[in-house]
């Protein structure tokens, strides 16, 4: 008999929470938890319902302990953590979309590779822009397909077409 996993044990969101060492709102939350990776302490924010956190950083020393959270640290991290998080959308997009210029015939196009990251299928979906915008034409490729200008301009000068072996 096949047991599944249990799902990832997800903390507790701390939405209104606001003490020295937890802050919570507006759909994230602050923790001042102990560094694993030497002594002091860590701030790890986390986006209500994620498994992993979105930011770990060191945290200031009082003394002895943790300097406590407040509203403009708490906003301050806040800051950082969505600019992480921002930075991974656009690699992650950068990754999956790839885009060339390239002049065929008398007309510039616009050529786009979207990959589709699909677990029983993946593709990536080829299509050409003509200088107004219009799509021209649209072709499922293999999702390791290469996007160069060399291999836009091919697909362009044969009707949109590849031959057996591309």
């Amino acid at each position: 008999m096949i047991v599944p996993a249990p799902a990832p044990v997800v903390p507790e969101a701390v939405a209104g929470v606001r003490d020295a060492r937890q802050w919570g709102e507006d759909g994230w939350s602050a923790r001042v938890i102990k560094s694993d990776d030497a002594e002091g302490w860590a701030v790890e924010m986390r986006r209500d319902g994620e498994s992993e956190p979105a930011l770990v950083q060191p945290w200031r020393m009082a003394g002895d302990s943790p300097e406590p959270l407040g509203a403009s640290a708490f906003s301050a991290l806040l800051r950082q953590a969505s600019a992480v998080l921002q930075r991974q959308t656009a690699q992650r997009q950068a990754h999956l979309h790839k885009q060339v210029t390239v002049r065929a015939g008398d007309a510039q196009w616009e050529v786009t590779l979207d990959i589709v990251p699909d677990e029983y299928d993946p593709h990536a979906l080829l299509e050409a822009f003509d200088e107004s915008g219009e799509s021209a034409a649209r072709q499922k490729v293999a999702a390791d397909f290469r996007l160069t200008a060399a291999a836009a301009r091919a697909w362009i000068e044969s009707d949109f077409r590849f031959s057996e072996g591309d």
